[in-house]
């Protein structure tokens, strides 16, 4: 199939029940605006809070989400739908680079040569078929990963969002876990849309109620006292225009907005191990499209990392973040059954036109801390206990010694902070460092002693096994094994 080009399907009318739409069909035109819409809907919460918490502009996210998902469908031709909006993966390691006074040049240069990375690791698998991804990422190092990025957040969490705002953070929090648990359906897909939503109202109700909160705002080291909600930014923003460059304040503070990236070594370190959950996430998603569509898709695996890849690298390029198949649209064709691109390629423009709505960006940029801290208490937490996640999956067994030894250390290095020193002006830690000894301990344990992994057979894996033959599920997200580490992203799950 071509990557435009579509068959009329069912007479352009909603399917019958059980019929499905492929991705090389369509409905009407208003049908499709109308999926479109909700695909756009979908992935509008996550999309806009990480650039946020990542100090990007939220225009110029939002615009090169669209360019980037257009940019997808053509490299795959059509054949695997999804929206590229802003992965949560590389928050951890930009906390990183801004908690050592890297500005959002560095961080867009950082993020940039990891798109490139993934870009060759697409050409690779490509060409050797996506087993390889199995061969140096099993399910026990990716899942490691995942964790480590996940829960090397907490701070972020505890030391910048939460302390605005404990009170509607708490509550903020409380209606995410509510809405992505309790809600049904599509709205249990967007509940980071809504917590938005139901933070803002609630925080302009407490400044009428109980007036100012004096709190120490995101990049301020002392506490003021301030409303929670500031418009100001909105009303003077236009309705229609381009997004600025990024400018400094006379105070030293960052606007972000378009910009050139810059390199440093150091910083690139902190955002590479966010490859291999970029990895993750575009195989399983990958596999979740191929199950629901009964089509093979594995020839089309290098293409997505490629298509991924190159999304990140022209986002980056502008002052953009950095992109990944979202796991929410995938969740919105899985409620639908209408896999048509023709419906990705709507929700691309809209995005596209939002970007060009300056007003808009001012109005996600004036998000309170403390809904924030809400909602980032709850994400942060899903993407490293996702990582568990796709041992269970996987079946990891840690009874084995050749399992748990070697990611126990990496665990460790990342989470705690462990940092390695080669110069005064050189060292890797954190994430980084948790990541190359995963890889690292794992594969050498495995290359000198391979009989590991059946010598000590787990007591607790046999149990396990039953549990999981017990509980089994036809749902998209359980019905892959390594392959639906798609799952693993950040808010991309709610």
């Amino acid at each position: 199939m071509s990557a435009f080009g579509w068959k009329l399907a069912y007479g352009g009318k909603t399917p019958p029940p059980g019929g499905i739409v492929r991705p090389d069909e369509r409905l009407s035109w208003g049908r499709t605006v109308g999926l479109g819409a909700q695909h756009v809907v979908a992935m509008f919460g996550a999309t806009f809070v990480f650039p946020i918490i990542m100090g990007l502009n939220p225009n110029v996210a939002i615009m090169m989400t669209g360019i980037a998902t257009i940019g997808f469908l053509l490299i795959v031709n059509g054949r695997v739908p999804s929206y590229l909006g802003t992965s949560a993966s590389f928050v951890a390691g930009v906390s990183a680079i801004r908690a050592q006074g890297g500005n959002s040049k560095e961080v867009t240069g950082a993020i940039l040569v990891a798109g490139v990375v993934l870009v060759l690791v697409g050409f690779v698998v490509h060409v050797a078929g996506g087993g390889i991804v199995q061969k140096i990422l099993p399910p026990a190092v990716t899942g490691a990963v995942v964790m480590l990025i996940g829960f090397n957040l907490a701070p972020v969490v505890a030391g910048v969002y939460w302390p605005q705002d404990q009170w509607i953070g708490l509550l903020t929090a409380t209606f995410v876990i509510v809405a992505a648990v309790l809600f049904r359906g599509f709205f249990s897909r967007i509940a980071i849309f809504l917590a938005l939503i139901f933070g803002f109202l609630l925080s302009w109700a407490f400044d009428h109620i109980f007036g100012k909160i004096n709190s120490v705002l995101g990049g301020a080291t002392t506490a003021s006292e301030h409303y929670r909600v500031n418009f100001s930014g909105v009303k003077s923003a236009d309705w229609f225009g381009f997004p600025p460059g990024t400018k400094f304040l006379s105070d030293g503070k960052e606007v972000p907005g378009f910009h050139a990236p810059s390199f440093s070594v150091t910083f690139i370190l902190l955002v590479l191990p966010s490859v291999i959950a970029l990895i993750a996430e575009n195989a399983g998603h990958v596999k979740a499209v191929s199950e629901m569509t009964g089509e093979n898709l594995d020839p089309y695996l290098g293409r997505a990392f490629i298509g991924d890849g190159v999304g990140t690298v022209l986002a980056s390029a502008v002052g953009g973040s950095p992109t990944t198949t979202y796991a929410e649209n995938i969740g919105v064709m899985a409620a639908t059954r209408v896999y048509s691109t023709a419906a990705y390629y709507v929700a691309a423009i809209v995005a596209i036109f939002l970007g060009f709505c300056p007003k808009f960006g001012a109005l996600v940029s004036a998000t309170p801390g403390g809904v924030l801290g809400g909602i980032t208490v709850v994400l942060y937490g899903m993407i490293g206990l996702l990582g568990a996640k796709i041992w269970i999956v996987n079946r990891v067994d840690f009874g084995n010694p050749a399992n748990l030894v070697p990611l126990a250390a990496g665990l460790i290095a990342g989470i705690g902070g462990v940092q390695l020193k080669f110069t005064d002006n050189f060292s890797i830690g954190g994430i980084a460092l948790g990541t190359i000894f995963c890889l690292l301990f794992y594969h050498l344990v495995h290359a000198f002693a391979p009989q590991f992994a059946d010598r000590w057979p787990s007591d607790d894996r046999v149990e396990s096994d039953t549990v999981r033959d017990s509980s089994s599920s036809d749902r998209v997200g359980d019905s892959s094994r390594s392959d639906t580490v798609g799952d693993s992203s950040r808010s991309e799950t709610v």
